[in-house]
């Protein structure tokens, strides 16, 4: 399985300034969920076969699920 990502160069140029500080915020919260262990894990079990994934009780829609378990949901 092949996976892209695309991330889209935005240019602000009514904005000047203002325009590239949002802009790199922007990147920032990017860069740091792409750098997750979370994330990691996310794109670990996605590369897996659903054979592979069923030998550890996953299935391919539950993979978040089961990633983000400890997390606190409301």
């Amino acid at each position: 399985m092949a996976l892209t990502s695309v991330h889209p160069t935005v240019s602000f140029p009514v904005l000047g300034a203002a325009g590239r500080f949002f802009a790199a915020i922007g990147k920032g919260l990017i860069s740091m969920g792409e750098n997750s262990s979370r994330y990691r894990q996310i794109q670990a079990l996605q590369t897996l076969s659903d054979a592979e994934l069923a030998e550890r009780g996953i299935e391919r829609e539950n993979i978040i699920r089961v990633v983000y378990a400890d997390a606190y949901w409301m």
